[in-house]
């Protein structure tokens, strides 16, 4: 398993980063516990959950998992989603932080968090609060490090700038979306983390299974497929025709290599090389085990031009697609 330095931590990870979001939903936890000692066996030293992932049972069974190992993992978790009813049980208050950060602890079944990440933005709340309130957490030991993810480049560099003032530590990584059938953050997002020194570990390398070549133009998803399922996230982003219609020539050309489509996609983003690693969020033993055949790949000029000539460097596979997830903020609505 090839290993990279996160940023300019002093942190080594590994390439590939388990991601745990099915677990305790679509993957029990004997499945679950079977993919964390398999990525560990690969070597894999990197684990990433959410407060958020399966109403919090994805902590508590990763905690489980990897406790009798705690050290040798770098764990990471994220807050900011709504977490309960209440107008403070979500965004990135001081008062959240604190308390959300107790509770993931308790699920989690540990002391500390190695990476605290703050996985969306909270335009309501300043971003010094939320700054100072990282930094009295790191001074406590509840967590090590934090990082940000699906924020914008211009908060990213804000966020650095507070530190600097403050004399923190700079975040040491950021969790963007980043796929084929997605170009976007290559804008700005990319650059501005490796000029900041902030490491890169993209999420949903396959375009939420977009680019695992399960699906086809015009003919329905396979059944139990997340596409079948209608998952809503998915049917306002990868799944559209455009979309559909590259990722199957993009599959296409991997399975003309001999390659899984989904072992494609993930080295096309790890062939990048402002990009630390990429989160595989395996539902299966199977699914892993494709996430794991891409560190074998030998990227070549051949396949960065098929990427290329279907979907140009920073732009995205759907025409002028936007992420009603992440709105535009340059043209505020008037009331």
């Amino acid at each position: 398993m090839p290993m990279k330095r996160l940023g300019r931590s002093g942190l080594t990870v590994s390439r590939l980063v388990l991601g745990t979001m099915t677990f305790g939903g679509r993957t029990e936890e004997a499945e679950a516990r079977s993919i964390v000692a398999a990525a560990a066996d690969a070597g894999v030293n990197f684990i990433d959950t959410a407060d958020t992932y399966t109403d919090g049972a994805s902590e508590e069974i990763t905690g489980r998992a990897i406790a009798a190992d705690r050290h040798r993992w770098v764990l990471a978790t994220k807050l900011a989603n709504p977490n309960g009813p209440g107008p403070n049980e979500r965004g990135l208050s001081r008062k959240w932080i604190h308390q959300e950060v107790q509770a993931s602890l308790k699920r989690l079944g540990t002391d500390f968090i190695d990476i605290l990440y703050l996985h969306k933005e909270d335009r309501l709340t300043p971003l010094e609060e939320t700054v100072r309130a990282l930094a009295d957490l790191q001074r406590a030991g509840a967590i090590r490090y934090f990082g940000i993810s699906n924020f914008k480049a211009w908060r990213i560099a804000r966020i650095a700038a507070i530190c600097d003032a403050e004399g923190i530590d700079r975040p040491v990584v950021d969790q963007p979306l980043y796929h084929a059938l997605n170009r976007s953050v290559e804008v700005e997002v990319l650059p501005a983390c490796a000029e900041l020194g902030i490491g890169v570990v993209v999420y949903s390398p396959t375009a939420r299974g977009v680019l695992t070549g399960k699906y086809q133009p015009d003919a329905p998803p396979p059944e139990g497929s997340r596409a079948a399922f209608a998952n809503k996230r998915m049917m306002e982003t990868e799944y559209r025709p455009a979309a559909v219609a590259a990722a199957a020539e993009i599959a296409a050309h991997a399975r003309a290599r001999g390659l899984e489509p989904a072992a494609f996609a993930t080295a096309w983003v790890l062939a990048n090389p402002l990009v630390t690693g990429a989160i595989a969020g395996p539902r299966t033993m199977e699914q892993w085990l494709s996430y794991l055949a891409a560190i074998d790949i030998d990227w070549s000029s051949e396949d960065e031009a098929v990427v290329e000539r279907l979907v140009p460097a920073g732009t995205t596979a759907v025409h002028q697609f936007m992420d009603p997830a992440y709105p535009v903020e340059g043209r505020p609505v008037r009331s």
